[in-house]
């Protein structure tokens, strides 16, 4: 897959290339599945966390945590939202902050390699037949955008 992503750009080629690898394994996998199993793969990638809501849940929940206990059990806990919420705000501006590594070390993706699975999927489901090469264009155009959202 290419990686033109900020995230992507700023991990590791080997990680990359797990995270690649791991995919094209249930692609392959999915090759010999039922149109019901393909279905239920589908719903399974549109239910996962992609790396942005990862972050933002788990820098929200440790700040928001940090805070209270800050401000009901002793301020030492402040520190907790000073660190992790410089990380979000460099992750929202460089695509890269230092919990990025190690979540996608864990197999975390983004939305686009989740979406690519989902398309490859998509395509093995044989939602994309009703997009007829030689029909009009603007008939094309809603078959491929229909067969996109299914």
């Amino acid at each position: 897959m290419s990686h033109n992503g900020r995230v992507e750009t700023s991990t590791s080629d080997h990680t990359n290339q797990a995270i690649d690898n791991a995919t094209r394994r249930r692609i392959r996998h999915a090759g010999g599945e039922s149109r019901t199993e393909l279905t239920r793969r589908i719903n399974q990638l549109d239910a996962e966390w992609d790396i942005e809501r990862v972050l933002e849940t788990n820098a929200s929940s440790l700040a928001f945590g940090g805070l209270l206990l800050g401000l009901f059990a002793n301020r030492k806990f402040l520190w907790i939202p000073a660190i992790v919420l410089p990380f979000l705000l460099q992750h929202a501006l460089q695509g890269w902050c230092p919990p990025v590594t190690l979540l996608r070390r864990a197999g975390i993706r983004t939305r686009r390699e989740i979406d690519a699975e989902k398309f490859a999927l998509k395509a093995l489901r044989g939602d994309f037949s009703a997009v007829q090469h030689n029909a009009d264009p603007l008939d094309r155009a809603r078959a491929a955008w229909d067969a996109a959202n299914a």
